[in-house]
């Protein structure tokens, strides 16, 4: 049967022209793929005329406008009256194809011109390395720090692994330097001057939509010391509870989130992420949850379902960073880290953390559970149920979204008088049950108010109901 449409492995052409051969070079750059001459764009077949050397005109015509040359498979297709013939070429090993100096690679139902980050790294596939092999230009020896290279010997002959050399015989054994250059990945491991090229932004949020910031921080350092930086910003932003358990004499700690998880996502954020790119690695801390996201897509081999069931293989970004962290014993298997991941926040009661692709980049959502959120519920209650007038809980119920003052007193139907300040506003402001959007004077027109978590709960909670039937 004649396909009807295009798709990822399919391309249909009314006649032979360049058109063609750029499809089977955008698919030799791909998974492969077929080209049929004959039918139409509508999938109607339309057929071609062959002469005697047509065929062997077509093959020459590709062999000599593609580079490395590529000759496809050829089938003709009689149907209905009409010879369609099928262009059939497989995943060229040598990458990137080009067609009379151009790059196109094969995505979704249409052919693309290659990025110079796609040529690169098809370049690199087809060499069985990675960008972090290459040497830096801008950098020597010089600009490491030998002491962070010592660092990694001692937690490699911690885990039994046997290492007699220095520092810097250590570095060349692992192709991290030749003569006084140093590589790429060598660099970025045991830099000693922090740099823009490893940036890392931190920021905790006070809401859930990431308006109001109240702590960030920027991380340049080299990627050995940044895994721990990172995880230590996380701990100082997320809760700790101590469980008492009656039958052991020790009680438990237990954090908002597994720290072992947090630490997987850490360690494939800094092992996988693209360093090409000039974005910048971002962990966000809210109330309910923590967004990790890192710059380069992943694989073309591998899609986000393919995570989810773990149904891929390892293909990591930069091999010469990812084996020294493997050997250090951060990383246990390659592979198999999302699976755990996922495996130890459900085992904590969470959901499972969500994977998808936005803006260049990965991003990674760890939710809190809602356990956790309802023991928070309790203590706020606890502490503001009190404190809480029925003018505060009028208001309360009243605010819907971000409103400024007019709004609100709209809603209320109260005219602009100080005592709404005095009796709704200003308390419920005190007690962190409602926010500001922006940090002006509360007399800016601009300015809008909006229901914080903890004002949320406060609502949500049974003992408003209790609180507010007594009222």
């Amino acid at each position: 049967m004649l396909p009807t449409k295009e798709d990822i492995k399919t391309e249909l052409k009314q006649s032979f022209t360049d058109d063609v051969i750029v499809a089977l070079a955008a698919f030799a750059n791909a998974k492969g793929g077929n080209v049929y001459v004959g039918i139409s764009d509508d999938g109607t077949a339309c057929g071609v005329r062959l002469g005697k050397e047509t065929i062997q005109k077509w093959l020459n015509d590709i062999k000599q406008k593609t580079e490395p040359s590529i000759i496809p498979d050829i089938d003709i297709i009689e149907t209905e009256g009409k010879t369609v013939v099928v262009l059939s070429i497989q995943e060229y090993p040598v990458k990137p194809v080009a067609f009379k100096g151009r790059y196109y690679v094969r995505q979704a139902n249409s052919n693309h011109v290659m990025t110079a980050f796609e040529i690169s790294n098809a370049i690199l596939k087809t060499k069985n390395s990675s960008w972090d092999f290459y040497t830096d230009p801008q950098h020597t020896i010089d600009d490491v720090d030998l002491t962070k290279v010592q660092f990694c010997i001692n937690k490699m002959k911690g885990r039994g692994i046997s290492i007699e050399e220095s520092p810097v015989d250590f570095l060349r054994k692992k192709d991290f330097i030749n003569g006084n250059n140093i590589s790429f990945g060598g660099y970025l491991l045991f830099k000693a001057r922090e740099d823009i090229m490893t940036t890392v932004e931190l920021g905790f949020f006070q809401d859930s939509d990431g308006i109001l910031i109240k702590d960030s921080a920027r991380l340049k350092n080299c990627l050995v010391s940044q895994v721990d930086d990172v995880m230590d910003y996380v701990k100082k932003h997320i809760n700790l509870a101590i469980e008492i358990v009656p039958t052991q004499t020790e009680n438990i700690q237990r954090w908002d989130y597994p720290l072992d998880a947090i630490r997987e996502i850490v360690l494939n954020m800094i092992v996988h992420r693209d360093y090409r790119s000039s974005a910048d690695s971002i962990v966000k801390i809210f109330p309910d949850r923590i967004e990790f996201y890192n710059p380069g897509l992943l694989p073309d081999e591998i899609t986000i379902n393919d995570l989810m069931t773990n149904n891929y293989r390892s293909l990591p970004r930069n091999k010469q960073i990812a084996d020294i962290f493997k050997e250090m014993g951060e990383i246990e298997k390659y592979g198999s880290g999302i699976r755990r991941v996922r495996r130890m926040c459900i085992d904590y009661g969470l959901p499972a953390p969500e994977w998808k692709q936005n803006s260049g980049g990965v991003v990674v959502t760890v939710w809190k559970s809602g356990q956790v959120s309802g023991q928070v519920s309790d203590q706020v209650s606890d502490q503001v149920s009190d404190q809480v007038s029925d003018q505060v809980i009028i208001l309360l119920k009243a605010l819907t979204g971000r409103m400024t003052i007019k709004e609100m007193l709209e809603v209320l139907g109260l005219k602009h008088h100080p005592s709404f300040r005095l009796r709704y506003l200003n308390p419920a402001l005190k007690l962190g049950l409602i926010s500001m959007t922006m940090p002006d004077s509360p007399n800016s027109p601009t300015q809008k108010y909006y229901l914080t978590d903890k004002g949320k709960h406060f609502l949500s909670d049974n003992k408003f109901c209790k609180h507010n039937t007594q009222k």
